[in-house]
């Protein structure tokens, strides 16, 4: 099967910012608030990918800001030759489809581009779904930070294997062809 994707991953920018707030808000409130995005954006250090659906040929006359509304946003920070994951999000309506593993792949590779060599990130123990991403993609348990959440959950440090091992890369692409494989099997009319 090579039916093109309807999906675009492409950097954030500070004209995205409404957007993000308004998907964040959806995934995990609270919200950001908007100076946070404004800074993260604005900074050397930090990159964030978008997740958009391409409704421009399903949808004849789209609304205002309906056109390739955005589902989905990635950040991560780039510490010397670290990437840090700071967040994943996927509008609650697209989620369970396997866009959250293509955001993240994505992530990576753009970390590793960036000039990362390994990642790391914190998860919440409670939270299943996301603990059963990272460790598909070899994420281990190196620590814990205690009473790290807002409601004083724990948060475990998770770290990959370094980016360069060819088992890595191997995995990535892997993952990476069946997660498309998977998104080229999205029917968009159920969604929009």
């Amino acid at each position: 099967m090579n039916q093109e994707l309807q999906f675009d991953i492409a950097t954030l920018k500070t004209t995205d910012i409404a957007d993000a707030m308004v998907l964040e808000k959806a995934a995990y409130p609270p919200p950001t608030p908007r100076r946070d995005f404004v800074r993260e954006l604005n900074s050397e250090v930090t990159h964030y990918l978008g997740l958009r659906v391409r409704l421009s040929r399903l949808v004849t006359k789209p609304a205002d800001g309906m056109l390739n509304p955005l589902i989905g946003l990635a950040g991560f920070w780039l510490l010397a030759d670290e990437v840090h994951v700071v967040t994943i999000a996927v509008d609650p309506a697209w989620k369970g489809l396997g866009l959250g593993e293509w955001l993240f792949i994505a992530l990576l590779e753009a970390g590793q581009a960036a000039g990362g060599r390994i990642a790391t990130l914190e998860v919440r123990p409670s939270n299943a779904v996301a603990l059963a991403l990272y460790q598909k993609y070899r994420f281990a348990e190196v620590g814990r930070r205690k009473a790290y959440y807002s409601d004083n959950e724990d948060a475990l440090i998770l770290t990959a294997p370094p980016f360069e091992s060819p088992a890595y890369q191997s995995l990535l692409a892997f993952r990476k062809n069946r997660v498309q494989s998977r998104l080229q099997k999205i029917d968009l009319d159920k969604h929009v």
